[in-house]
């Protein structure tokens, strides 16, 4: 009986074992399957992951392609209806090349004026009435480019067109610059150099001539200014060099022009053409002014500053004798000293402004002296001019009606100017109002009458945008 129940035991223990070991056989097995799902599903969300970033790829190199395309463009604002603008290719944008900066911007300045005499302060002969009304003025539209890289190297341009009141267009600036920012610079085309007698707020201050052409006029005083071989010429165009060392600043201007252009037509003479000491100036060459400045910032407020200017070419204009033989007269050198307190720098409300110049010609046949101070406190401004001319030879033509110069003598012209600032009219920060007034008389070492006093009042609108 033993041995039957232990061959039981035997035999059940021999199945079990049996049927566990193909138990186990299965599920590895199953392992297997598992395994192989799992790394083809693996390998079917590579391939899908894959084709997503080809996708991403492309779509990024599209995005790329649209924004290179569409570098340096600007949404154009315009009034034209939606309808009519889906007509286009493509939407309306204003197009940048991308490499710099460009402003865009403007400066109106419009005046009315009374005064003793129509035209400059010397040009008597323009119009012989007295208490005239006048009305002049301009709109200059600005534009300037600029590309500065990271270490301040940089290079622009600026060109300032203008439209006048009565019709015709002109220009201001139009210059290329480049150089080291707050280091050395280049500058070509017009423009105007170094200032070396500032006026201040000057907004009615009448002379002979401009900073450009027709400074001289002959017959007339002449107020010499350090302005001949400044620049902005009508005759001509300035190529500049400048370095900047600490509170010293260097400048080297030249301005290349006709010569002859200087002196202004023959409206006070009885002589054809451009006249100097009533002779017509023939052209033969161009001149070269040469003009270098030395300017020093005692202060962040104090500085002086010192110049020449001079042509080093000669024979280049000049007059033909009897004999046929071109006289020189183009031999022309100034020098001029400036001081300068800007006290506004320190204090925009109370700080006062304040100008001391002097200059010093000495041409062929001819030597002038200017000395001026003016100083502006509180929108408020006063000036004063004096200038001195000494003419050793004059051709002893005969002017026309009040021409004060029409033989060898000396003569002082004193001149006194004024202006107020009405600032931002109606809150607006860019529009301004000056009233601007002057006087001034000649005297000489002939007898001149009494009435030779020149005045005027001005009322300037002045809108920057």
């Amino acid at each position: 009986m033993k041995k039957t129940a232990l061959a039981v035991a035997i035999g059940l223990l021999t199945v079990a074992n049996s049927g566990f070991a193909k138990t186990q056989s299965m599920t590895l097995e199953q392992r297997l399957e598992q395994m192989e799902a799992r790394l083809e599903a693996a390998e079917n969300r590579a391939a899908q992951a894959e084709n997503e970033v080809q996708q991403l790829q492309i779509q990024q190199v599209a995005e790329i392609k649209k924004i290179k395309d569409a570098q340096g463009n600007t949404p154009v604002n315009g009034q034209t209806p939606e309808i009519e603008t889906k007509k286009n290719a493509s939407t309306p944008n204003l197009l940048l090349s991308g490499y710099g900066d460009l402003k865009i911007y403007g400066d109106v300045e419009y005046n009315m004026d009374a005064e003793s005499r129509r035209g400059t302060l010397t040009k008597l002969n323009e119009d012989h009435t007295t208490e005239q009304w006048d009305m002049d003025g301009r709109i200059l539209i600005g534009f300037d480019g600029m590309r500065k890289l990271d270490d301040g190297r940089y290079a622009g341009f600026s060109i300032q067109p203008l439209a006048d009141m009565y019709g015709s267009m002109n220009l201001d600036d139009a210059y290329f610059h480049f150089g080291q920012e707050n280091d050395w610079k280049v500058k070509v085309g017009r423009f105007e150099a170094f200032d070396m007698f500032p006026l201040n707020q000057d907004t009615f201050v009448e002379h002979s001539g401009n900073t450009a052409n027709d400074l001289y006029s002959d017959g007339q005083g002449y107020i010499y200014m350090m302005k001949e071989g400044r620049g902005r010429s009508d005759a001509g165009g300035n190529f500049l060099l400048s370095k900047q060392l600490e509170n010293w600043y260097f400048e080297l201007n030249s301005l290349i022009e006709d010569g002859a252009s200087l002196y202004a037509d023959s409206d006070n003479v009885q002589a054809d053409g451009r006249t100097y000491h009533g002779r017509e100036m023939t052209k033969e060459k161009n001149v070269v002014y040469l003009r270098p400045v030395v300017s020093w910032s005692a202060t962040s407020a104090l500085s002086f500053s010192a110049a020449m200017e001079s042509n080093v070419v000669n024979n280049a204009y000049g007059y033909y004798n009897s004999k046929g033989d071109l006289v020189d007269q183009s031999d022309r050198t100034g020098y001029g000293l400036t001081m300068t307190w800007n006290g506004l720098k320190n204090d925009p409300v109370d700080g006062v402004v304040l100008n001391v110049n002097t200059a010093y010609m000495d041409a062929d046949s001819e030597q002038d002296f200017t000395a001026a101070t003016n100083a502006l406190w509180r929108n408020f401004e006063l000036g004063y001019i004096y200038a001195h001319n000494k003419i050793d030879d004059f051709n002893g033509v005969v002017c026309d009606n009040d021409c004060w110069i029409s033989d060898e003598g000396t003569y002082d012209i004193h001149t006194v100017h004024a202006s107020y600032l009405i600032p931002n009219v109606m809150d607006m920060q860019n529009f301004n109002i000056y009233l601007g007034a002057y006087w001034s008389q000649i005297q000489s070492d002939e007898d001149i009458s009494s009435d030779d006093d020149r005045y005027g009042a001005r009322l300037r609108f002045k809108y920057y945008f």
